[in-house]
């Protein structure tokens, strides 16, 4: 017999992780707070997605590079050792696996079709851990673009690795050196830089944040993580649909896309955030980047800084949809720390020989607690997305070990 575990029973009400409600509104959250010389871009990009979304003949363009140039589908991966020890059934979605080595990749190629489509010749993007920006380059090369990467001073010491491959593939990488010289600065300069450049740029952003349609445009280019998810669940579980679906979470784009393929499903959803950068889980209502959501904050409602040892979870708050699944209850939004990461990390690597990025090991971490304590079931079948792989953070782990 199975744990009786503290959870809200799973609830989707009509439209959860549908199309939002005017004016870019996922309950109280969202909207399009952007400056003036901004908000006619915002629209230009609305109307062109819902233009593109709905043309299949743009569906069947970016279908066919997913599976050509990105490598779709990616497998579904059982962790058979880690799972014997864990006393659950742990499956993998493989985002690392594809081309660029994450997740990013999937949106990037819906952005950068679209860019072409709307008559843009230049990609403009904000990327932390680098994998974002690395997946930028890649589409402008491949679609005869320009690529101006925006990154923290801060990150661009630590992820060298994916700097070089940006430079390489011909982008133009700009180091950001105000505030903590990471992701949400560097997503600020982007913008500010996009203010000079719409008639001729597209920004490309990497998470589902910013201001509409972002949120909701990025999480249905990564949705594609969760159809296949759950069309591989059905096929090879025993359940047909997993216990548990579970991502990492910082702006939240592989989880929004993951927990796209089951919010009508029982299956619970777990988005789990680094401990210094818990939007979701201690965030307090406000506005940032174009977009009303979850945002770690003083008491004089400023901004507080985050931090994570993965540079892909050093942001001071979440997507609007997250903030918004938690409220309905769909989704939980718990904390890991840098040490629970790193030993996930290198637990993953030493049981199943997967180096995992470690934003994804935040997120295996989680399973790994929840297993030894209880709160996962004994025989609970948990899908969790692996968002990454963990070349850019070998230097990074190199030091801590």
């Amino acid at each position: 017999m199975r744990n009786v575990l503290p959870w809200r029973e799973p609830a989707t009400p009509a439209g959860t992780m549908g199309e939002p409600l005017t004016r870019g509104r996922f309950g109280e959250y969202g909207g399009r707070y952007a400056p003036e010389s901004l908000v006619e871009a915002c629209r230009e990009v609305d109307e062109a997605f819902r233009e593109a979304w709905a043309d299949p003949g743009f569906r069947g363009a970016l279908a066919r590079l997913l599976a050509v140039h990105a490598g779709r589908p990616t497998p579904l991966t059982p962790a058979r050792r880690l799972s014997e020890a864990l006393g659950v059934e742990l499956y993998l979605k493989r985002e690392d696996l594809t081309h660029t080595g994450s997740h990013k990749i999937n949106n990037v190629l819906g952005q950068a079709l679209l860019a072409t489509r709307m008559g843009r010749r230049r990609l403009i993007a904000e990327t932390g851990a680098g994998q974002h920006g690395v997946a930028t380059a890649t589409a402008a090369a491949l679609l005869g673009l320009e690529a101006t990467v925006f990154m923290g001073e801060r990150d661009i010491e630590r992820q060298a690795l994916n700097v070089f491959r940006m430079r390489m593939l011909g982008a133009e990488v700009v180091p950001v050196t105000t505030g903590s010289r990471t992701l949400k600065d560097a997503t600020s300069e982007a913008m500010r830089h996009w203010v000079g450049a719409t008639a001729d740029s597209h920004y490309c952003i990497g998470s589902v944040v910013g201001p509409d349609p972002y949120p909701w445009l990025v999480r249905e280019f990564q949705r594609v993580i969760g159809d296949e998810a759950r069309a591989q669940c059905a096929a090879e579980l025993r359940t047909g649909v997993p216990d548990h679906v579970v991502a990492c979470v910082g702006g939240g784009s592989n989880a929004a896309g993951t927990f796209a393929g089951f919010a009508d499903t029982p299956a619970r959803l777990v988005g789990v955030e680094a401990e210094g950068g818990a939007g979701a889980a201690r965030g307090r209502l406000g506005v940032l980047h174009g977009s009303r959501s979850l945002f770690l904050q003083d008491d004089d409602g400023q901004i507080v800084e985050a931090h994570s040892v993965a540079a892909g979870l050093d942001y001071p708050g979440v997507g609007p949809e997250h903030a918004h699944l938690r409220d309905l209850g769909r989704a939980r939004y718990v904390t890991v720390t840098d040490d629970e990461a790193i030993a996930a990390a290198v637990r993953l690597a030493r049981t199943e020989g997967i180096v995992p990025a470690l934003e994804s090991a935040h997120a295996l971490a989680w399973v790994i607690r929840a297993a030894g304590g209880g709160e996962l079931a004994a025989g609970a079948t948990v899908l969790m997305t692996l968002s990454g792989r963990g070349d850019k953070d070998v230097s990074t782990l190199k030091e801590l070990l």
